[in-house]
């Protein structure tokens, strides 16, 4: 089964043992920030440095003249990634026989959010979310397109892997977060993410919803869960807490805006890309889900893209609903975490591998050779050996 280790350009470049290093856990593929959001990162076998602050979102590579003249643009990284840092790690990664795919981090941007406050998720409360570009306004979905064309189909790339394409919600850890003190839950948590926009303001009047009379649904429907009430689990608790005609009235609206969305940026990066490019999203297979693992339907995201990427942190169970399209033309890949110090574990990587592939899995992708410590690489390399 086929395996990719994600990385970072600042793992690599300055370190002229790196390339060699990540070849040798038995990975084939190396999935590399293109594009990326605001992180501190270790960097524990790096001759100059341990920790790295990329202080905002940011592209890893020069951008084209597409973005003159626009008031949406992406940012270009600091001295965490200065000049063409993705195609000079691209290079060495290439040189030491990895094949390289692009990551790209797309609705997830805190300094897009600061600086264009009117682009951010409005929550019923009229918070609004920085880190959460509102992926219904115009003008947000032409930039989320045109930079994942660009950050996708990067000089050397094979494919690409698009994460966070579609709804971003509550749970983001934003600076030094404190919002853990409440246990919202699934349904909570889809409350709390409902963007109430102009634009999706307006969307929910094309559902027969008013706006103003949802916001105020929602604000009682969650009122229970603040004074710590649980809530039931799955689409079953947005039911029992807003009602279900309502509920599914919102959900129409928001599934639609994210189907469109994730067809217009796979439809670009096809556009711009050279045959055979292979183009996997990060994804949940619940739509009403939100975060960097976005919902999406199953069966429709397969006949989009060339398949998907699924977080398997708590157990391999999200793979079922894609396998069970039975198509044998897409990639299903099992991410897993292998950082121990970040919940991830390395030591069980070949059995939870084994299982990913009786669920359907086609391929691994493990989180992360950078951030993990030289024991938690000893463990990918034997459990890779072993496969």
């Amino acid at each position: 089964m086929k395996a990719s280790t994600f990385v970072y350009p600042w793992d690599v470049n300055g370190d002229p043992e790196a390339a060699a290093r990540i070849a040798s856990l038995g990975v084939r593929q190396v999935t590399l920030a293109s594009a990326y959001h605001s992180t501190r990162a270790l960097t524990p076998r790096h001759p100059r440095h341990r920790i790295v602050t990329a202080e905002h979102a940011s592209v890893l590579y020069p951008t084209d003249d597409r973005w003159q003249g626009r008031e949406l643009s992406p940012y270009p990284a600091g001295d965490w990634a200065p000049g063409d840092a993705f195609g000079e790690a691209a290079a060495a990664l290439t040189q030491a026989g990895l094949e390289v795919h692009t990551w790209v981090v797309l609705a997830h941007n805190s300094r897009l959010g600061a600086e264009h406050p009117d682009t951010s998720v409005v929550n019923a409360y009229g918070d609004r979310y920085p880190w959460a570009p509102c992926i219904a306004q115009p003008a947000t979905r032409a930039y989320l397109v045109d930079l994942a064309a660009e950050a996708a189909v990067r000089p050397g790339a094979r494919g690409t892997e698009l994460e966070s394409l579609g709804w971003y919600g509550l749970q983001h850890l934003h600076a030094h977060d404190k919002t853990g003190g409440v246990g919202l839950g699934d349904a909570g948590m889809y409350l709390m993410a409902l963007c109430f926009c102009a634009v999706c303001r307006e969307g929910y009047g094309a559902q027969g919803l008013d706006a103003d009379e949802l916001a105020a649904a929602v604000r009682d429907a969650l009122e229970p869960l603040w004074q710590g009430a649980p809530d039931d689990p799955d689409w079953a608790g947005v039911e029992k807490l807003l009602g279900a005609s309502v509920a599914a009235a919102t959900r129409a609206w928001r599934d639609e805006t994210a189907r469109t969305l994730q067809e217009a940026a796979v439809g670009a990066v096809r556009a711009t890309a050279p045959d055979g490019f292979q183009i996997l999203l990060h994804a949940d297979p619940v739509t009403h889900h939100v975060g960097a693992n976005p919902g999406v339907d199953p069966a429709h995201i397969l006949s989009v893209a060339d398949g998907v990427v699924v977080p398997c942190a708590g157990g391999p169970g999200l793979l079922t609903p894609f396998a069970e399209q039975g198509r044998t033309d897409t990639v299903i890949a099992a991410n897993f975490g292998v950082v121990s110090g970040m919940g991830g574990s390395p030591g069980t990587l070949a059995t939870d591998a084994a299982r990913a592939r009786e669920l359907g899995a086609t391929e691994m992708r493990l989180y992360h050779a950078g951030l993990a410590s030289d024991g938690d690489l000893e463990l990918v390399r034997a459990a890779l050996a072993g496969l």
